[in-house]
């Protein structure tokens, strides 16, 4: 039997619509709108689209969106000088640089530059810290928008073996921290993998819960997954002939899993959902912080 299709896409809207409510009373309270800054340096396409549909999502949501557009050759002091005038700005809550960065830029010191309570993909060396003690400001986008697909999806971890393979910072490191919590979508047994994991199979073949996070196109085949395995695919990839695909052989995979998420249609609209209630949570500390 086929795997259940686990709708990224759905549940997404209805957490947006979920946001927006919170947002409409957070503006009656507050008299403020919550504003997130995004800033992209270059014309790299996938980025182009990404921070387009974070714009169409905030807009949903009753969140002000800002864009500020850097040309490719923009030298780092430049982008330093736009951050901390943004960290400067009373107005802007939540403040997001987006990756990859052109070659001149050290993206470790941008990202290190972002003010801590603006920094809404909890990127900054603060915010990591705090989610490692169990006392997280902010979730980061991708993995918490996981953790919401396996909570709506009613999936059990308490005591489950994940298995992530990736070990990024931006989604490999910060998904383990979340998975061995205590909490919902949470409680479980995680081992990551990565490009020196010794007989890769046989470690994904013991998950429970698979993760792939690697940016490798349909690399995750049938025969590396458990049977009856909830596997949950973030990678986006375009091929030659311009399909979207995930990390994950989609279609053998569904035989043999539980329960998989599709590409497109999966993780991408929770991550940017996650976003939006970064914004918001930004906002409010920020509110009552100057009240």
């Amino acid at each position: 039997m086929s795997a259940q299709i686990i709708d990224g896409k759905g549940i997404a809207r209805t957490i947006r619509e979920e946001i927006g409510r919170d947002v409409s009373a957070f503006l009656e309270d507050t008299g403020t709108t919550p504003h997130l800054a995004a800033v992209l340096v270059g014309d790299d396409p996938a980025s182009s689209v990404y921070v387009r549909n974070k714009q169409r999502d905030c807009e949903a949501a009753g969140i002000r969106s800002t864009l500020h557009r850097l040309s490719e050759s923009t030298p780092q002091a430049e982008l330093l000088e736009l951050v901390a005038a943004l960290n400067a700005d009373r107005e802007t809550h939540g403040i997001l640089v987006q990756l990859p960065l052109p070659s001149q830029i050290d993206e470790t010191t941008i990202l290190d530059s972002v003010s801590p309570i603006k920094d809404v993909d909890a990127f900054h060396p603060e915010n990591v810290g705090l989610i490692v003690q169990g006392r997280p400001r902010f979730l980061p986008c991708t993995p918490h928008g996981c953790q919401r697909l396996l909570i709506e999806s009613g999936v059990e971890t308490a005591g489950a073996h994940a298995v992530i393979l990736g070990r990024s910072e931006i989604v490999g490191k910060p998904m383990a921290l979340l998975l061995i919590q205590k909490g919902q979508a949470a409680n479980a047994t995680v081992t990551i993998c990565h490009s020196r994991t010794k007989d890769l199979p046989a470690v994904t073949r013991q998950a429970d819960l698979l993760i792939a996070a690697i940016g490798k196109p349909e690399f995750v085949t049938g025969d590396m997954v458990k049977p009856g395995a909830v596997v949950i695919d973030v990678g986006i990839n375009r091929l030659d002939d311009g399909r979207l695909v995930g990390d994950v052989d989609f279609e053998a995979v569904r035989e043999v899993a539980s329960a998989i998420t599709p590409v497109p249609g999966g993780v991408g609209p929770m991550t940017r959902a996650m976003l939006l209630r970064n914004t918001l949570t930004a906002a409010t500390l920020q509110s009552e912080s100057s009240a």
